[in-house]
């Protein structure tokens, strides 16, 4: 039940998430006031593919899309981001600098 309300609000973070934008799985955590839960995030995220929500915003502090096998190829998650015009270093990373949403600023 805890788990389900955690996995709930996730969620709820995640569907706030702009196009164009990405967050990281520690500032959904800390958002959540559990910043040493960001692998329960991931969790979370992982219960919800197949849904709508744009799981797919979500990368590791590093903007490295560590949730790619979870989209149905390793290419995919790239795509949707690149697709809402998110560009990426020559690592494959996000550039954080430019495209970070940190939900505890969103008003």
């Amino acid at each position: 039940m805890e788990r389900d309300l955690f996995f709930q609000r996730v969620w709820d973070v995640v569907a706030r998430i702009p196009p164009g934008k990405v967050t990281s799985y520690g500032h959904i955590a800390q958002h959540l006031g559990a910043k040493r839960s960001a692998r329960v995030v991931g969790w979370a995220l992982k219960a919800a593919a197949g849904t709508p929500l744009p799981c797919h915003r979500v990368v590791n502090r590093f903007g490295a899309l560590s949730g790619r096998m979870h989209f149905g190829g390793p290419h995919i998650m790239e795509d949707l981001l690149r697709n809402e015009g998110v560009t990426f270093d020559e690592d494959g990373c996000v550039i954080m600098d430019e495209y970070l949403w940190i939900p505890s600023q969103d008003k």
